[in-house]
């Protein structure tokens, strides 16, 4: 079976084009960053930690077709201007950092809003969530509680998590725009 990550990332493989932009919501270590860069034509990436963004951007030399913005992701419209295919959110925290500093629901919430008006037909937006930790699980309720009561005529929403798991492990939703 396929890891949560593994997962989202061949969500976007299966769905998307070689030729497509995509988005890297939350960039971290640069990890998916660098995944996006390999399999699709540019990528932005957004995050609001600048050690983040310096490690991305350390983790990207020899790469061009990026740019990596040290700023949050709700204000991702002021700086793609072309359309976009994908979008990825990998939820929470950077990982070997602080955890005071992490995604916040109501932005995250407003972001994939924004995310399902704009991206073109077709288009995919995959979510990782974590719900083992109290700001992951109120992130998780909320916004899969949004994503489950909008409209199936033009989204397909899918959820990917592991069952026997404990201590709430990550899982994976995943929103198709219907063409």
């Amino acid at each position: 079976m396929e890891s949560i990550i593994e997962f989202s990332h061949n969500v976007l493989l299966r769905n998307l084009s070689r030729d497509d932009v995509v988005i890297d919501m939350t960039v971290g270590n640069g990890k998916d960053t660098l995944f996006l860069v390999k399999h699709f034509k540019f990528v932005y990436g957004f995050d609001i930690q600048e050690v983040a963004c310096t490690k991305a951007n350390e983790l990207l030399k020899g790469y061009s077709n990026y740019k990596i913005i040290n700023d949050s992701h709700l204000y991702f419209d002021r700086y793609v201007k072309e359309e976009f295919a994908g979008a990825i959110f990998n939820l929470g925290y950077l990982p070997g950092g602080s955890k005071e500093i992490h995604t916040e629901v109501d932005v995250v919430l407003e972001t994939v809003k924004k995310v399902l008006k704009k991206i073109i037909k077709g288009g995919v937006c995959v979510l990782v969530f974590y719900p083992g930790f109290p700001s992951g699980l109120e992130e998780a309720k909320v916004i899969e509680s949004y994503l489950r009561n909008i409209n199936q005529k033009e989204f397909t929403v899918l959820k990917y998590e592991f069952i026997n798991q404990i201590n709430n492990p990550p899982y994976v939703v995943a929103v198709k725009v219907r063409i």
